[in-house]
């Protein structure tokens, strides 16, 4: 089916346009007959879960991915047979992926001289300074990173501004077409405004967007037009205007997410924490004393919320330090059980990208199957496809390559592997980002029955509405405890106005 999208003054004018594009892999047919139409000065929403062929598009108009079959046309001219990643980036097309394309061990302005390459001869490093400082100031007014801090420094959320930065930034060759691939999935919500908000200016400067998000308030409030993916076929535009989330959602055929209002009552958890902290370090200006620790029972589930880097991942870390008998430096926590970790980050701190999907969820939990040495593959085997289950994670086999699976999929596959441990406490460090709501929807009732069998979760997330499925909510400013919301009180005011609290709160 063809996307027709029209400028604003109602005469079409496609920036890009496919015709019957087509992708397969092997027996797999990841898109199929695409024919899309991209216009200057819109955003385009594509929409679908996990897996609906949105990456593959991605890649084929980025020219990563060369199609099985179909046409690109580029301002009105035919480039099919010459567009690859190369030319793309001379046409001024761009791409923040999700999982990411900085280079770790290179500055931030050095990575800015990855994407422009003539950014050289003398002077190159001052005029890469320049030029992507200008562009993070430009679109994260006070974003505080130093050019010249190597990019593995940075925490997840400075990375993707970079990422952002970089995109956005022009040098020989201007910039028509920005696709932003969950750009907001690890950025806090006062970040990610900051984004959306100049997108609004880049449309008015007449640049194409295309925005991929599960976030459906940025979609109804942000982009033009709305298309939805479903298992590789392309459906017709609409405009995004008088769409809400209920039907974005209904769209994409899922039950819209309502994690809050839909949850139900928890059982009565044990009033004997599972962790508490002992020590909290007093506001500068706070006119109380420290506040006592922050406590978690068996069978809550407990939130963590504030702006991105204050203090919630570091909690995290040391909680499972401690559960490990080790301790974090400043870290005064003490957990009764066992701890394990589903990162948020899953390409560096989560999976093993040369293993299989069998082999990344089974290997937290081999000691159940380890005898003299000697793993009983039988057993692991029944454990992979027992959780494979459970989760509904969707593979072909357990022997498929992680890599080849969705990122709703392979964030599954980590949430079964720390469950598979048996663990006491659940620690997510901001686990569903980038993940559709169908996925979010599975793992929310998974993380219910698991609480009110008696499992402990301490849950991170940079996006507020997850903060719903929470018994209570700990607002973290600078490293401290602000504020401690219960369910029932929990609104985006009151977690704004605690996120830049600076008076320490005592927490029970």
């Amino acid at each position: 089916m063809t996307v027709v999208q029209t400028s604003a003054t109602g005469a079409p004018h496609p920036l890009i346009r496919t015709a019957g594009v087509s992708m397969r892999f092997g027996a797999v047919q990841a898109l199929s007959d695409a024919c899309v139409q991209i216009v200057a000065g819109r955003m385009l929403s594509l929409l679908g879960h996990n897996g609906a062929g949105k990456s593959t598009l991605i890649r084929i108009l980025t020219g990563t991915q060369v199609p099985t079959s179909g046409s690109i046309e580029f301002d009105g001219n035919d480039v099919t047979d010459v567009f690859d990643a190369r030319h793309a980036h001379r046409l001024g097309i761009r791409c923040v992926f999700q999982e990411g394309s900085l280079c770790p061990n290179l500055t931030v302005y050095e990575n800015a001289r990855v994407l422009h390459h003539a950014l050289r001869g003398w002077g190159w490093r001052n005029r890469a300074r320049q030029l992507i400082e200008a562009s993070l100031d430009d679109v994260f007014p006070g974003h505080g990173i130093a050019v010249d801090e190597v990019v593995g420094n940075l925490s997840l959320g400075q990375r993707q501004m970079v990422e952002i930065a970089r995109a956005f930034s022009v040098h020989d060759h201007p910039v028509r077409l920005v696709i932003l691939d969950e750009p907001t999935s690890s950025l806090d919500p006062h970040v990610a405004e900051q984004l959306l908000e100049y997108t609004v200016k880049a449309r008015a400067q007449g640049l194409a967007l295309v925005l991929i998000s599960h976030k459906m308030r940025e979609v109804t409030r942000y982009s033009d037009d709305v298309v939805v993916m479903r298992d590789g076929q392309v459906g017709p535009s609409q405009p995004s205007a008088g769409l809400s989330e209920p039907q974005l959602v209904a769209l994409m055929g899922h039950t819209h997410a309502e994690p809050a209002s839909a949850a139900p009552a928890l059982s009565a958890s044990s009033s004997v924490p599972v962790l508490r902290r002992v020590t909290q370090t007093p506001s500068r200006t706070a006119t109380s004393q420290a506040a006592p620790p922050f406590y978690v029972n068996a069978g809550e589930i407990v939130g963590l919320a504030g702006l991105a880097g204050h203090g919630q991942r570091e909690m995290l870390l040391a909680v499972l330090a401690a559960s490990q008998g080790r301790a974090r430096r400043g870290a005064h926590v003490e957990v009764a059980g066992r701890a394990t970790f589903v990162a948020g980050d899953r390409q560096s701190e989560g999976l093993f990208p040369f293993w299989s999907v069998g082999q990344n969820l089974t290997i937290g939990g081999l000691g159940q199957f380890v005898s003299r040495g000697l793993i009983a593959l039988d057993k692991e085997r029944a454990l992979a496809n027992d959780w494979s289950a459970q989760l509904k994670i969707r593979t072909p086999d357990l022997d498929t390559p992680i890599t080849a699976l969705s990122g709703g999929n392979q964030q599954k596959v980590l949430v079964a592997r720390a469950l598979a441990d048996n663990p006491d406490i659940v620690l997510l460090d901001d686990p569903l980002r980038g993940v559709d709501i169908h996925t979010k929807n599975e793992l929310y009732e998974d993380v219910r029955r698991r609480a009110a069998a008696g499992c402990a979760f301490v849950w991170y997330t940079t996006e507020n509405a997850e903060l719903s499925i929470c018994d209570r909510v700990y607002v973290f400013n600078q490293g401290r405890v602000t504020d401690e919301i219960p369910r029932e009180a929990l609104s985006e005011q009151r977690l704004i106005q605690s996120s830049f609290s600076d008076e320490t709160i005592d927490v029970h």
